[in-house]
């Protein structure tokens, strides 16, 4: 299968998490350094590398120089709670979404999720590292809307389960799709020739940022 190309993602669009407190980093994540590059805009670059109208879903108005914003109902829910907001807003078929403090994902990788997501017609569409399910980059379906609400309005906030529960009330399976054998296969690169161990580095403090 190969990434398509930018001008087949009519029904898809890529979203940045970037509405976190950012408390363990002590500064606004977003506008922090990585390798001589804002993680904003590392993550912007990422999405539309991968052939995708980017916006930013989070609360903070001081971003909106990078991208269009999308505020969160409500800053205290988390993740969850801004994909709900990103996806009441958006009429895309398909949500692609990436948090800000992934700052290593390669866009092959994001393309080759979003495809896969448009051939097979998943809901939920993830990847997975030495066996691990990785919660994002994750391809979302609207459909997905209304179970992924119910989970935060019983104060269930978990990204995680809320995307098994919401692939379950649809009859799905979520597609998981191994990083390390989509690399083998050639689908998907990394510029900076990084095993794919290294792609889901989360940088939430500052020792993170200098960790190989």
């Amino acid at each position: 299968m190969k990434p398509a190309r930018p001008d087949r993602h009519q029904d898809a669009a890529g979203f940045v998490l970037a509405g976190g407190l950012s408390s363990r980093m002590g500064a606004d994540k977003a506008l922090v350094d990585f390798d001589g590059q804002p993680m904003i805009c590392r993550a912007i670059d990422t999405l539309r590398a991968a052939g995708l109208p980017v916006s930013i879903g989070g609360a903070r108005s001081s971003l909106e120089s990078y991208a269009p914003v999308i505020p969160d109902a409500d800053p205290g829910l988390g993740p969850l709670g801004g994909i709900c907001s990103v996806l009441k807003s958006t009429s895309t078929r398909l949500a692609v979404f990436l948090p800000v403090d992934l700052p290593r994902l390669p866009s092959s990788l994001i393309a080759f999720l979003l495809e896969y997501a448009r051939i097979t017609g998943r809901a939920v569409t993830l990847a997975t590292v030495n066996g691990f399910l990785q919660t994002f980059p994750v391809v979302l379906d609207r459909q997905t809307l209304p179970t992924l609400e119910q989970e935060l309005a019983a104060g269930r906030r978990s990204c995680h389960a809320a995307f098994q529960r919401a692939a379950a009330v649809l009859g799905q399976p979520v597609a998981l799709l191994p990083s390390e054998l989509l690399v083998q296969s050639g689908h998907v690169t990394h510029r900076d020739a990084l095993p794919a161990a290294r792609w889901f580095l989360n940088v939430n403090r500052p020792a993170d940022i200098g960790r190989p």
